[in-house]
């Protein structure tokens, strides 16, 4: 068998999809079943992912009705569940309906999810988001929130954020972990890692298509190996090939196990990828 494209040490994708019968699109399962081969085939350890209510089908995809957002969870839970060796779940919630987003995180909490999921449905330092952000902090989940890179204008049927925005809800609730999503996801990267330099509770995910020259040095440098964390989102060739690029500017290999895996071990909850920690008995017992 083939050696897998990025080596054999763990490896924890922290920003993943998944599709579901309900949408809109025929192809759902084999999406998802090809998410799994080309994960096989980089060496991907766990796919921690989330599913979009029904991805604009039967309501807005930034602005997801309670109806689809409970769906996707129910549909997220289930591929957890069946694909419990290789994925784990992010809580998908609509901060513009509170109470329902309070309460679709402690149910999906309680049967697995390791993390919750932001869209574009409100800006990121907007006070909705707020008992959300006490909510994950309480229940030791990540919060994860999809980002623009440098927010210079309005975008039609999303209220986009940057990373200036998530630094003040992040400020906020110093108890709380936030994951900044995809600095390679578009605009200017630069103006993301230097917003976030000296606030500690956030993390960024080096997902996105981009693959610029400067940008995973840049990070290293600003944030440091401790505050990045590997990722995909939807294109994963893109996420091996940050992979090799971080090899050929001569990462050490402590940091780069650092953000292949190890940083994902400490902000999640304890326990939650026991695979990766298998053969690491100081960090076995450090997350017992």
């Amino acid at each position: 068998m083939n050696q897998p494209l990025a080596g054999t040490e763990p490896l924890i994708d922290v920003h993943a999809h998944f599709y579901h019968a309900g949408a809109g699109r025929s192809d759902w399962a084999e999406v998802n079943a090809a998410r799994f081969r080309a994960g096989d085939r980089i060496g991907i350890t766990y796919h921690v992912a989330s599913v979009l209510g029904s991805y604009g089908f039967s309501s807005p995809t930034y602005f997801p009705s309670p109806e689809d957002v409970g769906i996707g969870n129910d549909a997220m839970l289930d591929i957890a569940a069946r694909e419990r060796r290789r994925v784990r779940m992010y809580v998908t919630v609509n901060p513009n309906f509170t109470a329902h987003a309070i309460a679709e995180i402690e149910r999906c909490a309680d049967r697995g999810a390791i993390g919750v999921k932001l869209l574009a449905s409100r800006r990121a330092d907007d006070p909705l988001l707020d008992p959300i952000a006490e909510l994950a902090g309480a229940r030791g989940l990540p919060l994860l929130h999809h980002i623009w890179q440098h927010r210079r204008r309005e975008w039609p049927s999303q209220e986009i954020s940057d990373g200036a925005d998530l630094t003040r809800l992040a400020v906020r609730h110093p108890g709380t972990t936030f994951i900044l999503a995809h600095i390679a996801g578009g605009g200017d990267y630069a103006h993301t890692v230097a917003a976030l330099a000296d606030v500690q509770n956030i993390v960024a995910d080096l997902s996105g298509s981009g693959v610029d020259r400067g940008m995973l040095d840049e990070a290293l440098a600003t944030l440091g190996p401790r505050r990045l964390l590997w990722a995909c989102d939807i294109t994963m060739e893109t996420g091996l090939a940050k992979l090799r690029a971080l090899e050929v500017i001569g990462l050490p290999p402590e940091a780069l196990a650092d953000i292949r895996w190890k940083n994902a071990t400490r902000i999640f909850p304890a326990g939650a990828f026991p695979n990766a920690l298998a053969g690491q008995p100081a960090l076995q017992a450090a997350h017992r």
